[in-house]
């Protein structure tokens, strides 16, 4: 904002506070003391942190200038939402009306507390007028009592004496105006009369205090209803008067009238608690309808959330403009509070387009369903937007529990975690939070996290599983498979982490470490073995086939053991090789040239492009152990099993490739496998995974 806009900002202010207030300043001297004031708003507001404290200080310095009025106050709570963003050029979005809304709540803070204490100043002069005239000679008394009188009848508060009793003995104009009722009703009145239903126990119990002598002063909130159906708000202060032996005497009631300073607080903590698109509840108020939920509830009470986000609405805002995404969420909130009502229910909007619907004194989950479903069925028909028929629907988390022992925070967590769940099952339906299928969640994500320090921990290690030929049952090759020595959940298979690996990023490095590994294990067998000994085979995830360091690591890997490339066998899936049918293949060739050997894992269980996989330089095709299961009993072997492997093997052969078996656990297995064709076979009738001592003690025996 240049200085040019604040002097402008300043000169509207303080036109509009003209005549709202008698303020002992010339015009100019007016306007520049609000420029001062503009300057220190501006300041708060484009803070960083955001510190709204200055507004307060503002309030508080207008009652100085006496500007003392509620019109006053309101005029300038109306001008900054109005005018502020525009003379700062801002946008509206809501981070700045947020900013806004706090700015506005502090100078109204600063503005009531300044105005209080300056009516308590008065207040305590009335007070101290009438034990003047307590105690006073009779000339100071005729005095003090005139002094009193004028105070008394022009005082801007409203003022009441009454006996102990509770009679009505005097009122000024001022308690006349607030109350909308004559002196003469008034005066045959006792403070009973002016109970309201709306009056808390407290209220009545702090009177009858004071009445007894228990205490000399009380401050309340109370409304009244004026005999036109008008309500007042006020804050009463009804303080003891006792005679020279301490006796109570008369008691003095005092009424300030905060009526537009109530309405201003209601209206301000509305637009604080409500949407300003949809006009529903916000984030806000619904948390503190929620906390308030959990913390009034008896144990056995169940509450239920219907968390609600609509599908594809991304698309539609960024294709057809935000403005029909507007009008789009309007529409959707309109649907759902038609379809949601009730004193136990409220529908808010969280930001963007989600929703969410509180379900109080929930009788279980068959209902929270019955709501999704209605909730579902009304966005149904497709919401007419500018000449644009959209179809809309929703995805919904429910979560439906007793609140003992449960938190505002626990149910939002879960409920936008099945929120996912109804989105990742295909959109367009509910899904019903599920502690079991949350625990495994976390329990993976947990895993997960921990990844990357494990393997920093060297908590991954390797075993190794031989690969044996079928004719002389010789170590051929091992496999490398990786494992995770977890320190709270122990020994944790591939199954476990490897899927995770995959997700994270983190199967690159992971795969890198193994490949290290395992060559260095190759290498020391070669060193005891010679010409014996057997290659290792590395499995390489999708994501490692296509990394494109992949060729530049294997060779540095080969380098710094010193491992003959024949040596290494790199294992890819079926779905990762054929994957590259339209992609360039030349990381495979790299590596083929470079002297590593390259097997198809799992051939069978994809689609192959047949033709496509003579022309990749492929030396192995292994075979998947599910087709073994069909020949672990020779006298019953499934013929289809037995004819699809020999076809497999006929293939692989005619491409000039070996196979190999995998999943043999029988003998009958492996025999059946050497007749049709198979030079190698891998599974527990050999061995299991094991340690790497353990496979050079196999490898030693199984040396010609």
């Amino acid at each position: 904002m240049s200085r040019t806009d604040r002097r402008r900002f300043a000169a509207v202010w303080a036109q509009t506070l003209m005549g709202t207030s008698y303020v002992p300043m010339t015009s100019a001297e007016v306007e520049g003391r609000l420029l001062g004031y503009t300057d220190r708003l501006v300041e708060a507001l484009l803070s960083d942190p955001f510190d709204p404290a200055p507004g307060h200080d503002v309030g508080e310095d207008l009652v100085a200038v006496h500007f003392t009025s509620a019109d006053s106050l309101a005029r300038t709570i109306d001008l900054i939402g109005d005018e502020f963003l525009d003379v700062l050029h801002l946008d509206e979005g809501p981070g700045w009306r947020r900013r806004i809304a706090a700015l506005q709540g502090s100078v109204c803070t600063g503005f009531v507390q300044a105005a209080r204490k300056r009516t308590l100043d008065e207040q305590e002069a009335i007070r101290q007028a009438v034990l003047d005239a307590r105690d006073a000679v009779e000339q100071a008394l005729r005095t003090s009592e005139a002094r009193f009188r004028a105070i008394f009848a022009e005082a801007a508060i409203g003022i009441c004496i009454a006996d102990m009793a509770g009679h009505v003995l005097e009122v000024n104009s001022s308690l006349r105006r607030i109350l909308g009722r004559p002196t003469d009703e008034l005066r045959r009145m006792t403070m009973h009369d002016w109970l309201h239903p709306a009056d808390s126990e407290g209220f009545w119990r702090l009177y009858e205090e004071l009445v007894r002598g228990e205490r000399d002063q009380y401050r309340v909130e109370k409304r009244f209803t004026r005999p036109d159906g008008g309500r007042a708000w006020t804050e009463v202060i009804v303080s003891l008067v006792r005679g020279e032996d301490g006796m109570p005497l008369y008691q003095v009631a005092m009424v300030e009238d905060v009526t537009e300073r109530k309405l201003l607080q209601d209206r301000l903590r509305h637009q604080a608690m409500h949407d300003p698109l949809t006009g529903l509840p916000n984030r806000a108020l619904f948390m503190e309808r929620l906390t308030s939920a959990m913390r009034s509830r008896e144990h056995g009470d169940r509450v239920a959330l219907c968390y609600m986000d609509l599908d594809g609405f991304k698309v539609i805002n960024d294709s057809l403009g935000h403005h029909v995404g507007d009008d789009l969420l309007v529409a959707v909130s309109e649907r759902l509070a038609l379809s949601v009502h009730g004193e136990d229910r409220l529908v808010a909007r969280m930001g963007g387009d989600e929703f969410v619907i509180l379900i109080e004194d929930s009788p279980g989950t068959e209902q929270a369903i019955e709501i999704a479903d209605e909730i579902l069925d009304t966005l149904i028909e497709p919401i007419r937007i500018g000449g644009h028929e959209l179809s809309v629907s929703a995805s919904i988390g429910i979560v439906e529990r007793q609140v003992h022992g449960q938190s505002a925070a626990e149910l939002m967590r879960d409920a936008d975690v099945t929120l996912y769940w109804a989105k990742a099952e295909g959109k367009g339906r509910w899904a019903l939070f599920d502690p079991d299928r949350n625990a495994t969640e976390v329990a993976q994500y947990r895993l997960s996290a921990t990844m990357p320090a494990a393997l920093e921990r060297e908590e991954f290690f390797v075993e190794y599983q031989p690969l044996v030929g079928l004719r002389e049952f010789g170590v051929v090759g091992v496999e490398a498979l990786a494992r995770w020595w977890h320190p709270d959940l122990g020994r944790l298979g591939p199954d476990r982490f490897i899927s995770l690996a995959e997700e994270t990023g983190l199967i690159v490095p992971l795969g890198r470490w193994v490949l290290r590994q395992a060559c260095r294990q190759a290498k020391q067998w070669q060193d005891e073995f010679g010409d014996a000994a057997p290659f290792v085979s590395v499995n390489l995830a999708v994501r490692q086939s296509r990394d494109p360091n992949l060729v530049a690591d294997v060779e540095t890997i080969l380098r710094e053991t010193n491992l003959d490339p024949s040596r290494l066998q790199l294992e890819l899936t079926e779905s990762a090789v054929m994957g590259t049918a339209d992609e360039p293949i030349e990381t495979l060739w790299a590596l083929t040239k470079m002297g590593v050997r390259i097997a198809i894992d799992d051939f069978g269980t994809g689609y192959s492009n047949l033709a496509y996989l003579r022309h990749l330089p492929v030396h192995e095709l292994k075979i998947a152990g599910s087709f073994m299961y069909g020949l672990r009993d020779p006298e019953k072997a499934d013929p289809v099993d037995a004819r699809i492997v020999g076809t497999l093997v006929d293939l692989a052969h005619t491409l000039g490739l070996t196979v190999t078996a995998e999943g043999v656990e029988t003998h009958a297995q492996a025999r059946r496998m050497a007749e049709i064709g198979c030079e190698t076979g891998q599974g527990y009738f050999f061995a299991r995974p094991c340690s790497p001592e353990r496979i050079r003690a196999f490898i030693a025996d199984h040396v010609g």
